[in-house]
């Protein structure tokens, strides 16, 4: 039965993300962070204005301890009620986490008008995915945009959600969505947020830093299995993941633009400013609309294989402590 509950609850909420995807109608657990962050984001601006760096610090903290203290009291009732009770609301909760399928739906929705050269849809389709502004973009841009965000999400919303689960469960899972959460919208480098959302930015930096570079290699043996190129994205990665200020910026569009042969990156508008970036990858041919149907490929593959690393974890910890 430890086998059983150390690996079905991640295996059926995996299947669950690739047939359902997010329930945009339904309460989604993660949205509830989000506006758990905009109210006490208020709230502790008010009670330290002057000392906005201990007040964003405050909020993240608050946010982490309840974003994983009850989805873990949560299983911890259901296991003990019945083991099978655990498994399907733990299965729930890993699917709640994933966002797989969302990712590819969203982006489709820019290839398809992309491919028509609708760019006004083009546009507001990559808007819902993205951060930067989208409305002066060229449909090159747009691709661009769009194949961007699969590559950098394969990590944030899927490979790195999976590694923690096989350390810790949805509840450990839950807890790294809060601080990937907060930092997307919270760490900012404007006068907003440069020190309020300073605490939750170099938190993420640190939860990242393990799995973006794992879901990079993974993704240069997912290029291998795809038949994509495997050398182009090893060695562009190796050369262009350091090449942003983030330390995690660039690990697998690093490695999703060498496996494409193409360019990612480089400089773009947020809020009508200007942020200048390096460029990752060559400029070996154009980036097309048929790139991004390529990038999905890959986030699928790459989350496969982490999804059986996880699955290794899972078994390796159950036998070891239960």
């Amino acid at each position: 039965m430890k086998y059983l509950i150390a690996v079905l609850p991640l295996i059926v909420g995996f299947i669950l993300d690739l047939i359902i995807g997010d329930p945009y109608n339904l309460p989604h657990p993660v949205r509830l962070i989000g506006k758990m962050i905009s109210s006490l984001e208020k709230l502790f601006r008010k009670l330290c204005p002057d000392r906005l760096i201990l007040a964003g610090t405050l909020l993240s903290l608050t946010v982490l301890t309840v974003s994983s203290a009850v989805p873990l009291l949560t299983l911890i009732l259901c296991y003990c009620l019945n083991p099978w009770l655990g498994i399907v609301i733990e299965s729930i909760l890993i699917y709640y986490i994933l966002a797989a399928k969302c990712l590819y739906k969203e982006s489709m929705k820019v290839y398809r008008a992309a491919e028509s050269h609708d760019i006004t849809q083009a546009r507001h389709a990559v808007s819902m995915i993205v951060g930067r502004d989208t409305d002066k973009l060229d449909e090159k841009g747009v691709i661009r945009a769009a194949v961007e965000t699969v590559a950098e999400n394969t990590s944030d919303g899927e490979t790195a959600p999976l590694f923690f689960i096989a350390l810790g469960g949805a509840a450990l899972g839950f807890f790294y969505k809060a601080a990937n959460t907060m930092d997307s919208m919270l760490g900012y480098k404007n006068e907003k947020y440069i020190y309020f959302g300073r605490f939750s930015a170099k938190f993420d930096d640190i939860m990242n830093y393990i799995p973006s570079r794992l879901s990079a290699l993974m993704m240069i043996l997912a290029s291998c299995i795809l038949r994509f190129n495997t050398k182009g994205a090893w060695k562009i990665w190796r050369r262009d993941r350091a090449s942003q200020e983030s330390p995690n910026a660039a690990q697998t569009e690093s490695a999703a633009a060498g496996a494409l042969d193409i360019q990612l990156l480089g400089d773009a508008y947020y809020f009508g400013k200007l942020h200048r970036k390096n460029t990752v990858g060559d400029n070996t041919r154009p980036i097309e609309a048929e790139d991004i149907r390529r990038v999905n490929r890959l986030m699928f593959c790459t989350s496969a294989i982490m999804l059986a690393f996880a699955l290794s974890i899972r078994i390796f910890l159950a036998f070891l402590f239960f």
